[in-house]
């Protein structure tokens, strides 16, 4: 039970984030409305534009079909054999992807599958007169399937491992084969899930932007985000840029809308609460068919992040490490980092704050309803209005004052913050509505509220999801070319853009270290989210 003054404060924090990340956004969309229309509308009716439109949808669709066809026998095949040698460390690794800075998967992704990659050499060494490239659609598809594969994985396996053990029991009592039990047991939790799972994995590869900027190739391989950002970079054609993003905004609101629709997933039932024991599992046939399964996805996945090491450690990294553009670089990406994470913890505890002042309402009207459903979809925004949609509202807004350089970090860490909110308020939002339930009455006995509250009862149950909330947001800003690509320039370099100039240079062997840095740089980030957990088992 909350007190007046803590409902009223929360109710303000919440309005505060409300009012800023609305007129942050609305600063950003004004301006593509107030251009010139009659070029926007030319260029939004263009051959180009409608080419790029269309290449963006049909990636998107190639790679969300291929992510969820090859993530299907690796979920079953994890979900058969709950002994597999190493399984728990292999579960863990499918999530390495979701946190690893693209850029640096696409780097280690070149150094398996590029020119001079190691399977290209083998090609070659073997006689082959046309090596694979990677450049073009094949290589967008490989690398949203090297990032997205692992999720699909994840999440089909908690759906698989949710059902009861009795099912299995059951099957085997009636003898079920392999493939009766997918039809009747494992594809009905899989088809609860794969619906929510594509819109997902179809949204993050419409969105993409850093994995097609480097691997795309040319025009004819351009996503309506890395377009907008070559209309302006390159081209400088507001309008094209404008109408550009008018679609993306579109394509991502026309997303958004049919995922709104797709069900949540139903319970499995009742269950008796046993171990579950997969008996279809345990033949020799279907252990060395999962085991080749298995071995095979993991191959994939390490493969690309053996090779940033092994490329990693062959640059000279003393070095880099000790050169004045790693040292500013490192300097401006850790005040970018740092500002992105304070504000993205920070608006997500205000919101967290203001629904909990909501429901403690007893009888909240309309307008408290549609205030607490407002902020719960602040923190999705950022999938509404990408990055590169936002940059180029802000890039229009500043350009008429002069140079946009001096406000260029800010913005990007703003940014950057709207980018990590969703997956802050994800880390924050059971941990604070546990802990404020449990202790709402020791609070209210103590007469504590506000700061004292914060300082005496919730910080020391809330430090460890905290940390780990922003040291996420850190490593996400850190790891981000989206935001800062139409603002880098020698007065504001950050890693990833150090990174990917080197490599635009031709300057490889520095961009590997470079990129090892950064990895490291992440990894210690993770670690340090991570410190005082206790092992779970995957």
């Amino acid at each position: 039970m909350l007190t007046t003054a803590e409902r009223r404060r929360g109710l303000a924090y919440g309005a505060t984030v409300l009012s800023a990340v609305t007129l942050f956004v609305a600063m950003a969309v004004l301006p593509l409305l107030a251009w010139d229309t009659g070029a926007t509308e030319a260029r939004l009716f263009s051959a180009y534009t409608a080419s790029v439109l269309r290449f963006t949808l049909l990636q998107a669709s190639l790679s969300t079909g291929l992510s969820i066809l090859f993530a299907i026998p690796v979920a079953l095949a994890l979900a058969r054999q709950p002994r597999f040698p190493g399984r728990v460390w292999i579960v863990r690794l499918m999530a390495l992807p979701m946190g690893l800075p693209v850029l640096i998967g696409a780097l280690g992704l070149l150094g398996i599958w590029g020119r001079q990659g190691i399977v290209n050499k083998g090609l070659t060494a073997a006689g082959l007169a046309e090596p694979i490239s990677i450049y073009g659609i094949s290589g967008i598809l490989l690398a949203h399937v090297f990032f997205n594969m692992p999720l699909a994985v994840r999440l089909m396996l908690a759906a698989l491992e949710r059902l009861p053990a009795e099912y299995w029991l059951l099957s085997a009592g009636l003898g079920m084969r392999r493939a009766s039990v997918f039809r009747f047991v494992e594809w009905p939790a899989l088809r609860q899930v794969v619906p929510g799972i594509a819109g997902l994995i179809f949204m993050l590869c419409a969105t993409s932007f850093t994995l097609v900027l480097m691997l795309g190739g040319g025009p004819a391989a351009t996503t309506l985000e890395v377009a907008i950002y070559q209309s302006l970079r390159f081209d400088f054609d507001p309008p094209r840029a404008i109408a550009l993003a008018f679609l993306q905004i579109g394509v991502t609101g026309a997303i958004l809308a049919v995922m709104a629709f797709i069900p949540a997933p139903e319970d499995s039932g009742t269950t008796g609460g046993r171990t579950i024991r997969r008996l279809d599992g345990i033949t020799w046939g279907a252990r060395i068919g999962d085991a080749a399964v298995i071995l095979l996805a993991t191959a994939f996945l390490v493969m690309p992040l053996a090779a940033i090491a092994a490329a990693g450690l062959t640059a000279d990294l003393w070095r880099l490490a000790t050169s004045d553009a790693f040292a500013r670089a490192l300097w401006t990406s850790g005040k970018i980092a740092v500002a992105a994470a304070l504000l993205a913890v920070a608006a997500s505890m205000a919101i967290l704050s203001a629904r909990q002042a909501v429901a403690d309402m007893k009888r909240p009207g309309p307008l408290a309803r549609g205030f607490s459903a407002s902020l719960s979809a602040t923190s999705a925004l950022v999938l509404l209005v990408p990055p590169v949609v936002l940059g180029t509202g802000w890039f229009l807004v500043l350009r008429p004052l002069g140079p946009v350089a001096p406000y260029a970090p800010a913005l990007v860490a703003i940014i950057n913050a709207l980018m990590a909110l969703p997956f802050v308020m994800r880390v924050l939002a059971p941990a604070v509505t546990t802990h404020r339930t449990r202790t709402a009455r020791l609070a209210a006995s103590l007469g504590l509220s506000g700061w004292p509250r914060l300082w005496r009862i919730d910080l020391h149950v809330l430090a460890r999801p905290l940390l780990t909330a922003a040291s996420f947001a850190m490593a996400l800003s850190l790891g981000d070319l989206g935001a800062v690509a139409l603002f880098g320039s020698s007065d504001l370099t950050t890693l990833p853009w150090l990174v990917y100039s080197r490599l635009s240079s031709y300057r490889s062997n520095d961009a590997d270290g470079l990129a090892f840095l950064l990895a490291m740089v992440c990894l210690a980030l993770a670690i340090l989210g991570t410190a005082g957990r206790r092992e779970e088992n995957a």
